[in-house]
């Protein structure tokens, strides 16, 4: 076997180690550092199969604003609700469902009236499973059915005179980082006690039969529901608010209800209105309420039209977890070209087909396992096939190293095909630019790092855009600040003109982008351009490890200095005399704006005076010109 095909081998074994793990890691439900990307992968899934029709069987009475105006409380009295369930009693409905948390008594007289009303139904009223920590977790304990059952610190359950009557459920879910959510555990425990979920009571009182519980699947009727590790079940939405037929509780009071919207259905009664708080994020609505969560476990209890992962779906995710890997490196190994590259991605979009296809049968085939399944094997073995392969790892590795070397990204490609670029120290003409932003050290206290970082990201990528664009290169970016250079990595004659046009470009730029930002943002921003024309030396310093592009002398001294006096005359930009002068009388900062001089300035740490120019954009002058009378 020659020395190739025995590391094919080598790697197509460890891909398939590598995905086999991860799959058995999933199988078992212990790949929750996956969930993330899972969670982003489902919804975009969900949002491409579109909204679905909901089944007739279920109607929501809304208890919303309108409701919550009339009565003039909220929640509603006991004998607001108790009337709520007369009403809708009178219909005959298969069950009524109370989505709210009768835990604290009321008044004597309204108590006793909603114990009334839920008497004479067949009703289901709910309780609240709570945590230790706040969190639900699950663990496994022992190897029975209900071993990785979420095992809940206390019930927090509703008052003697309604539980003793109505059934009770828990309407505890499971969400993911965004609190979106994914499962509703259809069995909970605390200690010995074991009870069901307030979704899978209403559907078995509707069905008229206790539920039978195996291993990885619940019985209700005829219907045979397929559950997650611990008895959880997937949640795949219909869509929006308002998606599941919905009533106000206000029209159910008014008796202007329709009851064959009521009659031979499931009647779930739950808070819409404003600031109620029982709200969750889903792929389709932000605020999606929660007594639609409960309704779509319950319809999917009911119908079965739910998404499936099992340990069947699990087990099928793990095949495709060790396939998908060992066929990547399979066809890396054999092709390095256009033709493998074309059947890697073919590959990888027949797989995508069939997560898609799936998923739109309601089978919730992983998308997050398989990439980190297939990912890293392919990179690193293709990354290991570029390194032995000797003339392009020699031609890479002296890309890399000098790319390494230096921090300005615009001296890249120059660097590549000149590797002894600066060597030696140059002295030449050319022009230099700073920009800083004002108040940004104060700000960056108060709006934390995530925001911080995001800030500046947009900042330097402006910059790097019209610097570009300009023909010139970002030679550093100092935080909240950019060092700008025409004139190298060669000399051109018109490198100050093109330098007046980025100031002139650079501050119209930084001026619309701070006024898009959040006002209590952009009132404590402001910046501030300096620019200066002359001799330049430019070298490569720093060890044979790393090194980087210096541009020292006197002209970069006067360019920075410059931003001090643009922020001491409350101008956007100060240039030098020297600057405007090789650039021209047809240069942007004289076509453009308001361009005041020269006078006559006195430059810190430097003898003499210089002549500067200072210039506004015509935006700035406009919004600071007084109206008109």
């Amino acid at each position: 076997m020659s020395g190739r095909a025995l590391q094919t081998l080598i790697a197509l074994v460890l891909a398939g180690l590598w995905g086999a793990g991860l799959g058995f890691a999933h199988w078992r439900g212990n790949m929750w550092s996956l969930d993330r990307v899972e969670a982003t992968m489902t919804d975009l899934r969900t949002l491409v199969r579109g909204t679905a029709k909901p089944p007739e069987l279920i109607t929501i009475v809304a208890i919303d604003d309108e409701a919550v105006r009339n009565d003039g409380r909220y929640p509603l009295s006991r004998a607001t609700l108790a009337r709520i369930v007369d009403t809708i009693a009178r219909f005959g409905p298969k069950a009524i469902a109370v989505d709210l948390l009768l835990v604290d008594p009321g008044t004597k007289d309204d108590d006793e009236a909603l114990a009334r009303s839920l008497r004479g139904t067949s009703s289901v009223i709910a309780a609240a499973a709570v945590y230790s920590g706040g969190k639900q977790s699950i663990a496994v304990e022992g190897d029975g059915p209900l071993a990785r059952v979420p095992n809940a610190k206390q019930f927090l359950w509703p008052l003697k005179a309604f539980s003793d009557i109505a059934a009770v459920g828990v309407v505890n879910v499971v969400t993911d980082w965004t609190g979106t959510p994914r499962f509703v555990p259809l069995l909970f425990r605390a200690g010995d006690r074991t009870e069901a979920s307030f979704s899978l009571r209403v559907a078995a009182m509707a069905v008229g039969e206790d539920p039978g519980i195996a291993p990885d699947y619940l019985s209700l009727g005829r219907q045979r529901i397929r559950t997650d590790i611990g008895h959880i079940l997937p949640l795949t939405f219909y869509g929006p608010r308002g998606t599941i037929r919905t009533i106000s509780a206000t029209t159910v009071l008014g008796g202007q209800v329709d009851g064959g919207v009521i009659r031979d259905r499931i009647v779930v009664i739950g808070a819409t209105a404003t600031g109620a708080g029982d709200v969750f994020p889903t792929p389709f609505d932000p605020v999606l309420p929660g007594v639609e969560v409960m309704s779509t476990a319950i319809a999917h209890l009911m119908t079965g039209d739910g998404i499936v992962r099992d340990q069947y779906v699990r087990l099928a995710d793990a095949g495709f977890a060790v396939v998908l890997p060992v066929v990547l490196v399979g066809l890396l190994a054999w092709r390095r070209n256009a033709i493998g590259l074309a059947a890697i991605v073919g590959v990888v979009v027949i797989w995508f087909v069939v997560n898609m296809t799936a998923f739109s049968y309601h089978i919730w085939l992983s998308a997050a396992l398989p990439m980190a399944a297939a990912v890293p094997p392919a990179i690193l073995f293709g990354a290991a096939q570029l390194w032995l392969g000797r003339n392009q790892a020699q031609y890479f590795a002296t890309q890399s190293e000098l790319l390494q070397r230096v921090e300005a990204p615009g001296f890249a490609g120059w660097l590549a095909k000149h590797g002894d670029f600066l060597l030696e120290p140059v002295r030449r003409d050319a022009a230099i630019i700073f920009i800083d932003l004002s108040g940004f050290t104060g700000l960056s206290e108060t709006l934390g790092p995530n925001a911080t970082r995001e800030l500046l990201n947009t900042f330097h990528a402006l910059v790097d855009e019209e610097v570009t664009s300009c023909g010139g290169v970002v030679t550093n970016f100092m935080g909240d600040g950019a060092m700008i250079l025409f004139g190298l990595p060669e000399a051109a004659t018109d490198d100050a003109f093109n330098a007046a046009r980025c100031c002139a470009a650079l501050s119209s730029r930084t001026s619309n982008w701070l006024v898009s930002l959040p006002a209590s943002t952009a009132s404590r921003l402001g910046f501030k351009i300096g620019a200066h024309y002359g001799t330049i030396v430019a070298s490569r310093l720093g060890g044979k490890g790393r090194q980087h592009i210096a541009t020292t002398g006197d002209t970069v001294n006067v360019a920075s200095r410059l931003m001090e006096i643009a922020a001491g005359q409350n101008a956007e930009v100060a240039v030098s005399d020297e600057i405007l002068q090789v650039a021209g009388r047809d240069c942007e900062l004289f076509k453009s704006g308001a361009l005041r001089g020269p006078v006559e300035a006195q430059v810190r740490g430097r003898s003499g005076s210089l002549a500067i120019w200072l210039w506004q954009s015509s935006q700035t002058l406009q919004d600071t010109r007084p109206p008109e009378q």
